[in-house]
């Protein structure tokens, strides 16, 4: 079936645009932004499954205690240019620069006018490709990339304006990963451990970001790393040119007692026999069932109706912490900090200290106490993202053995 776009020279395979993945029922095509200050977080996500005929939403806030989110779902439009559906809509402006985000919902107190606009070049991370047994488990490209948001939004009878800088994160991925109902099957292997780290820093002046796959037994099997400047106006978000460095990172995770949840973490930066160091503290958190992730009802990729809505409101002291729709969190972190380098005669492009509030997300585990570290291995799911203001999470029903030796931060399946 043709579309609009086969009239440009950018269809990669013999078949139009409208048939991606080789008809791989699990391709996924998906917007995820976040943005923080030191007492509201906000999550949009927005995701196409063409092989399944789904696409499917969900905005987020957390503030004074309150979740609220609203989700949608429903038939994917053929023109993939339109990218809505219900009350939640993200327009892309300007590629790679500019986003609009707009949240209609006022029946779930959920209103949002909110603009992106990118502070560093997008980002394009290493391939992640894994199989589980014969079967093919993920193939995916993740282009990352920090900026900055403004705009109003509003959460119940809170209007919030974003002023000065507000830091934030945009994600876009697309391939294979497991979504909506596994397609029957005869039963294999369990996939094991995974772990995955994803961590993009906002600094004053300069830009951080990591990311790394393990196996069970701690072996990479995807890393990339990158300093990336701080972009003008009309400076390069694209192209073979963006002056990225590209340093050696090591990740730690203080966790607290009983808890997949951290007390800290720490990244370390090493350039050369320059070592730097960020460090961040938890305070405010976010249930990611919020924008979807291991939801009951709207978890990704799920027919519902041509097109259904719905919506949620949580006190978020009140919730089952260890029910299986909230453990995967996210945790604003406040005091990022850098340790002097051991060559202090070199001046680094990191910033020497910061003052501004990180935000970590991070999704503990369902096992409660350090007692469960001789449960057998179970797959998980992690990830973290640190920004000043950044982002860390922590990934349910591994081990406890396992996430210390392995210090964890995301896995994206719970399969």
């Amino acid at each position: 079936m043709l579309t609009p776009f086969d009239d440009y020279p950018i269809p990669q395979t013999p078949v139009p645009l409208a048939q991606p993945g080789g008809g791989h029922p699990d391709h996924y095509d998906r917007f995820w932004f976040n943005g923080y200050t030191e007492d509201v977080y906000f999550a949009v996500a927005l995701g196409t499954y063409p092989n399944r005929g789904v696409i499917d939403a969900a905005f987020s806030v957390v503030r004074d205690g309150v979740q609220r989110s609203v989700f949608a779902s429903g038939r994917v439009p053929i023109d993939r240019t339109q990218t809505r559906i219900g009350p939640v809509s993200i327009e892309i402006i300007e590629p790679l620069r500019v986003n609009g985000i707009r949240v209609d919902a006022p029946e779930h107190g959920l209103v949002a006018d909110l603009t992106y606009r990118a502070r560093t070049a997008a980002y394009e991370e290493a391939r992640q490709t894994r199989y589980q047994g014969t079967r093919l488990l993920t193939d995916a490209t993740r282009a990352t990339q920090l900026g900055t948001w403004t705009g109003t939004l509003r959460s119940g009878d809170q209007a919030v304006e974003l002023g000065d800088v507000v830091y934030g994160t945009k994600d876009r991925s697309w391939g294979i990963r497991p979504v909506g109902q596994p397609a029957p099957a005869a039963p294999e292997p369990g996939a094991g451990q995974l772990f995955f780290l994803w961590a993009p820093l906002n600094f004053a002046d300069t830009a951080l970001h990591y990311m790394v796959f393990e196996d069970a037994e701690g072996t990479p099997w995807a890393e990339s790393s990158a300093i990336m400047p701080v972009i003008a106006d009309d400076g390069a978000v694209y192209g073979s040119d963006l002056a990225f460095e590209h340093p050696r990172i090591e990740h730690a995770v203080r966790w607290a007692p009983g808890l997949r949840r951290s007390d800290g973490a720490s990244l370390s930066v090493h350039r050369d026999s320059i070592t730097e160091k960020v460090e961040l503290e938890p305070l405010l958190t976010f249930r990611m069932k919020g924008a979807g992730y291991f939801h009951p009802t709207w978890a990704h990729g799920l027919w519902h109706d041509e097109l259904a809505v719905g919506g949620e409101e949580s006190d978020v002291n009140h919730l089952d912490r260890l029910a299986p729709d909230t453990v995967h969190v996210q945790q604003v972190r406040a005091r990022t900090t850098r340790v002097r380098p051991t060559r202090p005669e070199r001046v680094s492009q990191l910033p020497r200290r910061s003052t501004r509030h990180p935000l970590t997300r991070c999704r503990r585990s369902l096992l409660p106490s350090a007692s469960t570290a001789q449960q057998p291995n179970t797959q998980s799911c992690t990830r973290a993202i640190f920004n000043d203001r950044g982002v860390f999470r922590a990934g349910p029903r591994t081990s406890i053995k396992l996430l210390r030796r392995l210090r964890p931060l995301y896995l994206r399946c719970d399969r």
